[in-house]
């Protein structure tokens, strides 16, 4: 007996669904990755003192300013996806884009944790942090053509004002980094500031 057009596009819309959970369990699990990798690199004080603790401080915050990106990035890719009903093979790779830069983040974090001073260890980092940025805006753009039709996805994306500022704030950083590295770590932790609250259209969209 054949399917009915109602079960079939029910059967179509149930492995869509699927497909949209399975990628956010895929990406859930990288990023778990990533933040433990971050964990990893974090070195104890050589000496038991409030010298060696002091040392130490610089790795701490880029540690702290890291994982907090990831948690944003984390947190509003729930969002994003949960409020998602279709993707297609260009949301999978937009995606996949995204966790590429984000598993470049304990690299640069631990360059950072090592030589904050330096100029380049702060440009590199907002090199990657840019990249991640444009790869988040990038997966707004294509889930949005992969659900034309889906007002509810649209409306709560809207003009994607904190995609759109957060690139100029990184490439800010970027330059910045060539005139004091400490200038480009505002820049970045604006951005984590820009971005710590989640939006409220996606989320009472999910």
């Amino acid at each position: 007996m054949s399917e009915g057009p109602t079960e079939a596009g029910a059967a179509s819309k149930a492995g869509e669904a699927m497909d949209t959970h399975r990628l956010e369990a895929f990406s859930d699990g990288v990023m778990a990755v990533i933040i433990t990798i971050m964990a990893f690199d974090l070195k104890t004080p050589v000496t038991a003192s409030v010298h060696g603790l002091v040392n130490r401080v610089p790795s701490l915050l880029v540690y702290v300013l890291s994982f907090t990106v990831i948690g944003i990035y984390w947190n509003n890719h729930h969002h994003l996806l949960r409020a998602t009903e279709r993707i297609n093979t260009g949301v999978m790779w937009t995606n996949l884009q995204l966790l590429f830069w984000l598993s470049l983040i304990p690299f640069a974090t631990a360059w950072v944790g090592t030589a904050h001073a330096r100029t380049l260890p702060a440009a590199t980092y907002g090199a990657i942090a840019l990249g991640a940025a444009l790869a988040y805006y990038t997966l707004v753009r294509a889930i949005l053509r992969a659900n034309p039709d889906d007002a509810d996805i649209a409306a709560a994306v809207g003009k994607d004002i904190k995609g759109m500022v957060s690139p100029i704030v990184y490439v800010a950083g970027f330059g910045l980094a060539f005139v004091s590295p400490y200038l480009a770590y505002a820049c970045y932790g604006a951005v984590s500031l820009l971005w710590f609250i989640p939006d409220r259209r996606l989320t009472k969209s999910t």
